[in-house]
C-alpha cells in the first residue's frame, strides 16, 4: 500500500496531576485510547519499514500508521514507552540534542511554561510591551491573531518570542520572563521536562527508534548551508552517544522548517527520512522521502 498516517505527538502526561496542568499536551487516558483506536483501525509499523519503503520499495501493510514524537520529553519515556511496549509496538522519538546533553531549555519550551504558569496571558503581553517599546504596536499587528487552538494574545506572545523579534532580544526577554513567573534554575526545570541520555539508551535497547531532531533545535531553514551541517553534524554525534542509528537515519525538521540547502545537506549525510508538520496523509509512491507529512494527535478521536 502506498498511503502511510503518519502521527506527531509532544507532551504525553497526567496533566492535572502535574506541576503544569494548563500545558497543552494529550492526557495519558486520551493517548491509551487512540492506541486502542489506532489498533482498531490501522496496521503500526516501525521506522525501519518506512525506510525501506522508500529506499527499496517494500510494501508497507493496509492503513499504515506510524507513530512520532517530538522533543524528547521526560513524558516519552514515563508514559509513552511503558505503553507502546506492552503492546509491542515501536515509538519514533526525536529529541533535541543540546537539551539532552546539557540541561539546557528550548525557548519554545520556556514560552509553554510561562504560558502555563500565568493566569492571566495579559500579564506577559504588558511585560513584552515594556521590553520592546514602540515596535510594541506594529508587532501587535502582525502577530496577535487567532488560530485554531489559541486566543490573539496567546498567538502573539507565541510567535513574538519565537521568530519576531532579533534572536538575542527575544532570547532576553523570555529568560527574564521565565526567572520572573516560572523558576530561576533552569537545569532543575530541564530536568523535570527532558528524557536523559540513559533512559533514551533503555528505550533504543527495547526496540525504539531515534532519530535527529537537530542540536539547537533551530529553525533550519534561517541557518546558512555551513550553520546547517554543523546542526546535522552535531545531531548525528548525539545520536552516536545515545546508540541511535547514523546510517539510514530521519531528520524531524524543528517547527517543519527546512529548505532545498537543507536538503541538500541532508542527502549528502544519507538521511533516509525527513519529517515535517505539513498535514496530511503521507503517499509512499508520490511523496518525496525528506518532505513526509503528518498529521496531528487531535485529528483523531480520544
Amino acid at each position: 500500500m502506498s498511503q502511510l498516517t503518519i502521527i506527531m505527538y509532544h507532551y504525553v502526561r497526567d496533566l492535572e496531576r502535574s506541576r503544569y496542568p494548563k500545558l497543552r499536551g494529550r492526557r495519558t487516558a486520551e493517548f491509551r485510547s487512540q492506541l486502542d483506536y489506532f489498533a482498531w483501525h490501522f496496521n503500526p509499523v516501525t521506522a525501519q519499514q518506512v525506510i525501506a519503503a522508500f529506499r527499496r520499495r517494500d510494501v508497507l501493510p493496509p492503513d499504515a500508521v506510524w507513530l512520532t514524537f517530538d522533543d524528547g520529553y521526560l513524558d516519552h519515556y514515563l508514559t509513552v514507552f511503558p505503553l507502546l511496549h506492552e503492546r509491542g509496538w515501536q515509538g519514533s522519538f526525536f529529541p533535541p540534542a543540546r537539551a539532552i546533553m546539557e540541561g539546557r531549555l528550548l525557548d519554545v519550551n520556556k514560552i509553554h511554561l510561562l504560558l502555563a504558569a500565568v493566569d492571566d496571558t495579559s500579564k506577559l503581553v504588558s511585560e513584552i510591551r515594556e521590553h520592546i517599546g514602540p515596535a510594541f504596536e506594529q508587532l501587535w499587528s502582525a502577530h496577535a491573531a487567532a488560530d485554531a487552538y489559541d486566543p490573539p494574545d496567546v498567538v502573539f506572545v507565541k510567535n513574538v518570542l519565537q521568530y519576531a523579534l532579533p534572536l538575542d532580544d527575544r532570547a532576553r526577554i523570555v529568560d527574564d520572563l521565565f526567572a520572573q513567573y516560572v523558576s530561576s534554575d533552569e537545569r532543575a526545570i530541564a530536568s523535570e521536562v527532558y528524557i536523559s541520555p540513559d533512559q533514551i539508551r533503555l528505550m533504543v535497547r527495547c526496540g525504539m527508534f531515534f532519530g535527529s531532531h537537530g542540536y539547537d533545535h533551530f529553525w533550519m531553514n534561517k541557518l546558512t548551508p555551513v550553520e546547517q551541517e554543523r546542526e546535522i553534524r552535531q545531531s548525528l554525534d548525539f545520536l552516536t552517544v545515545i546508540g541511535a542509528p547514523t546510517n539510514e537515519w530521519i531528520m524531524c525538521y524543528p517547527y517543519g522548517a527546512y529548505n532545498e540547502a537543507l536538503l541538500q545537506t541532508l542527502k549528502h549525510f544519507d538521511c533516509a527520512v525527513g519529517l515535517t508538520t505539513r498535514s496530511a496523509v503521507a503517499n509512499v509512491a508520490i511523496d518525496h522521502a525528506l518532505e513526509l507529512p503528518r498529521l496531528d494527535t487531535n485529528d483523531f478521536p480520544i
